[in-house]
Parts: C-alpha cells; structure tokens; sequence
C-alpha cells in the first residue's frame, strides 16, 4: 500500500531556505563590519606616533654618543653593566649621571651623591613650571609619566611644539618621550658592552654631540622670532666673553641670567604696543557698533514719521 505524507516536501522547502538567493526566510548572520573602525581610528594615532618619532630623531642623535661615552666611562670605573643601565633607566638625569659617576669612582658618600644629584636637577622644577599649563587637563598618572621623562632636550622640542599647536595628541608627546628616553638607555648598554675596546672618549669627541644638538634645537626655535634671537645672541657672547675674562666656572650662570633680564626687559614694550592696538581697534569696533545703531534709530523714526495721519 502507498502511502503518501503531505509534509514529505518540507526537507526540500528547508533546504532552499538557506540556498543562496532563497530569500529572507532564514535571515543569515550579518558580516560584523567592526575591523573598519580601528582601521579609521588608528590612522590618527600613527601618525601621531610617527610625529613624534620623528620629532625624537635630532635629540637620539645627540643622545646615543653621550649616553656610550657614559656607558664606557661606568665600566672604567669597575660598575656593573646592570648598573649603568639601571641609573639610564630610573636617573635619567645626564649631567647628573656623570657628576654620581665621578663620585662614586672616589668612593664618595652615598649622602652625597643623593645631594649632589637633587643639587643639579633642580633646574627641572623651573622646566617643569614653565610646562605645566600645557598639561593643565592631563590626568596625574600622565603629567608623573611625563614629568619622569623631561630633560633639557624634551624641554626644548615640546616648548617649541607648544608654541606653534596649543593642543597636542598625547601619543605624540609620549612617543618622543619614550623614544629618547629608549637612546638613552641603548647608547649606555653599548658603551658597556664597547668598554674594553673604547679606553679614551675625548679623542673621539663624543662630548661635542650634546652641545651640537642644543645649538641646532636653539637655531630651530629663534629662527623665527628676533626677541629669542637678541636674546641667544646676548646669552652666547655674553658666555664667550666672561669665559675669556676668566671667569670660567660663573661665565655660563652670569650670562644666561643677564640674558634672561634683557628678554624680560624688551618684552613690555612688545606687550604694550599689543595691547594699545588691541584697545584701538574695541575703540573703533564700539564706534561703529553706535554709528550703526543711530542709523537704525534714524531709519526706525523716518519710517513712523511717514506712517502718521496727515502726511
């Protein structure tokens, strides 16, 4: 006997509910589009890493020298490589590497290393203050990572990138932080490792690299502006000529203090023919903000007089 079952096509009719171009009986799970927006948000952050990166690369050139010589003039001292590094790593403080070098290759106390070293870092407060409002809407954990990065060199470049952006990404600024701050460490770890093959670094003239590097970052920032540039002028030979004076050790401090007087003296009168002409010109604009409302008060009366009985 044949039996015939109504619901025998029903494996066919499913079948072809999924076949392509079946319809929309069985909707198919949707291709997530969700790898495109990364993709779109991390065009910005490269190539903000890349602006910093390369903002970085003058003060890695000035800074891999001087940190081998360091490195190489630690293990003339008998340190350790690990040593070294660690001070690179967690000092940071270059000028005051060398001078916590010098003592302990005397066997100084460790008091006064510790001071010897706050002593001369203490220039950082004043880098510090006069960058701070910068990073006014920074959170703490950032202005301490960024602060721990600061030297004389990021002073430079980040001053002179503030003056021309006020807003900055923060990939970019910590970008040029940690790049610099990675030179400094990798010039000390190659030092140590060349130790004994390198036995005099002034014949080299790796010393030259640190103040080359600040005359190119001076020449980038005054180039543009004459107060900055009246004021490197009167710093430098300032510096030259108490040097060939004979006062050697003061020439520099004595320099750059009256340099620093003199850039704060001309910067009234700059400030004050601003602000005269910033007055003239609110002087001038409520001039003709009253010129227009008394036309339109002539208007306004025109037009009643000659809307009134009798005319």
């Amino acid at each position: 006997m044949r039996s015939v079952t109504p619901d025998a096509p029903a494996p066919a009719h499913h079948a072809a509910a999924g076949a392509p171009g079946a319809g929309a009986a069985r909707p198919t799970a949707p291709t997530p589009a969700g790898p495109a927006v990364p993709a779109q948000a991390t065009r910005p952050a490269r190539a903000a890493w890349a602006a910093g990166f390369g903002q970085a690369v003058p003060v890695m050139l000035g800074y891999v020298p001087v940190a081998f010589a360091f490195g190489v003039l630690g293990h003339t001292a008998g340190l350790p490589w690990w040593a070294m590094v660690a001070m690179s790593a967690f000092v940071y403080g270059g000028s005051s590497q060398f001078a916590a070098l010098q003592l302990l290759a005397v066997g100084a106390a460790p008091y006064a290393i510790v001071l010897t070293t706050f002593v001369v870092n203490l220039r950082h407060l004043l880098l510090s203050a006069a960058i701070a409002p910068r990073l006014a809407g920074w959170r703490r954990r950032e202005q301490a990572l960024f602060a721990y990065e600061l030297t004389d060199e990021a002073f430079a470049v980040h001053s002179a990138q503030y003056a021309e952006r006020t807003q900055r990404p923060k990939a970019e600024v910590f970008t040029f932080n940690t790049a610099v701050h990675a030179s400094w460490v990798a010039g000390t770890l190659a030092g140590v490792l060349a130790g004994d093959l390198v036995t005099d670094v002034e014949a080299l003239g790796l010393d030259y690299a640190l103040p080359a590097m600040f005359m190119a970052l001076l020449a980038a920032g005054i180039i543009a502006d004459r107060r900055g540039l009246a004021v490197a002028v009167v710093a430098g030979g300032g510096a030259v000529g108490l040097t060939l004076l004979g006062l050697q050790y003061w020439a520099v401090l004595v320099a750059a203090a009256v340099a620093a007087t003199f850039g704060l003296a001309i910067a009234p009168r700059e400030s004050g023919t601003d602000d005269a002409a910033d007055e003239a010109d609110d002087r001038s604009a409520e001039d003709r903000g009253a010129e227009d409302r008394g036309a339109e008060d002539r208007d306004t009366e025109d037009r009643s007089t000659e809307g009134a009985p009798g005319r």
